[in-house]
């Protein structure tokens, strides 16, 4: 197990070691291994797809420009999240993201997946994403809801619930002391929790 696990980070520093020489196809390699996580993080916090493609592009580019600074103190895909959450909280906080304002909690059509909400927040012992996950739906509701939250609080909350990150790597990614990764996912947790259970009021 420990030399498949050593062989990955081996691959991967000589991946970027040969990026820095210019080798276009490594850094090929290492788009095709985080581009997917990376969109994906960008799209919890922008919402947009066609937003969060255009940041992932972005995202690789700053990477090419910058790679000669990457000093490999760290792993690299939590340098190249840091870049992409960086990006992403910049384009959110130049307030380029549309139609976010117009939530319709209100709709008929969502009264059964309300219900379903109902019964997963007052089930404080299952307290499983996978439930949420498994509902189309409701993973739409908790987008929404996810978005009403303030960028921090949203970005704290996709890097640690969704991405499963640690609280070290977070603190990292978002250049923030670790106590603060700990006091503002606590506040974010509990201000989505009230979100949620708005919807259901």
């Amino acid at each position: 197990m420990q030399p498949e696990t050593a062989k990955v980070n081996i691959d991967e520093s000589v991946l970027v070691e040969r990026c820095k020489s210019g080798d276009s196809q490594a850094f090929e390699r290492l788009i095709i291994k985080y581009q997917n996580r990376i969109y994906n993080v960008i799209l919890k916090i922008c919402a947009n797809p066609d937003d969060s493609a255009e940041l992932t592009q972005e995202t690789f580019v700053k990477v090419i420009e910058n790679i000669d600074r990457f000093e490999s103190r760290s792993r690299f895909y939590t340098w190249a999240f840091r870049i992409a959450v960086n990006l992403a909280l910049n384009f959110c906080q130049r307030g380029l993201k549309l139609g976010l304002k117009s939530l319709d909690w209100e709709n008929d059509e969502n009264e059964d997946c309300k219900s379903s909400l109902k019964h997963y927040l007052a089930d404080e012992i299952a307290a499983d994403p996978s439930q949420i996950a498994a509902n189309s739906e409701l993973v739409q509701l908790v987008q929404k809801a996810l978005m009403r939250l303030d960028d921090d609080q949203r970005s704290v909350i996709v890097l640690r619930d969704i991405e499963s990150m640690s609280y070290a790597q977070i603190a990292e990614v978002l250049n923030i002391e670790l106590g603060t990764v700990k006091s503002r996912l606590s506040r974010a947790r509990n201000a989505l929790r009230e979100i949620l259970e708005s919807i259901i009021e």
